[in-house]
């Protein structure tokens, strides 16, 4: 199971990548999309949503389960990523690459809050 280190992570299953700009990219974990398994559907929030830390924005559905997506710091949805939306089987070839969507964030240093890898690794045992 793949835990990139230069990234940070939610005990919900989503990791998160700090841009140049400020933003920060969201996407679900490796464990998450294997737990899932195949992808069929993915709604994501709507660009200039406003987010609460630990609120459901998105929905991933796999052909077994359906699963909340959850905002893992507060802000505002900058992006989304259509191309997920339209090829959900992305999300399972590689987790990493395929992210979900952009916040701009409420408090910068919410990020720091996070889970490292060493901490993400230890949670999914």
């Amino acid at each position: 199971m793949s835990v990139p280190t230069d990234l940070k992570y939610a005990d919900s299953h989503e990791w998160m990548r700090a841009e140049p700009d400020g933003t920060v990219t969201v996407g679900i974990t490796d464990h998450a999309q294997a737990a899932l398994g195949d992808l069929v559907f993915i709604e994501l929030p709507a660009v200039g949503r406003e987010l609460t830390a630990g609120e459901a924005c998105a929905i991933v559905e796999s052909v077994k389960a359906a699963s909340d997506v959850y905002a893992p710091i507060a802000g505002q949805v900058v992006a989304i990523n259509d191309a997920v939306t339209a090829a959900p089987e992305s999300l399972n070839e590689d987790a990493y690459a395929a992210w979900l969507f952009r916040l701009k964030p409420a408090d910068p240093g919410a990020l720091g809050a996070m889970l490292d890898a060493a901490a993400y690794e230890k949670l999914i045992g």
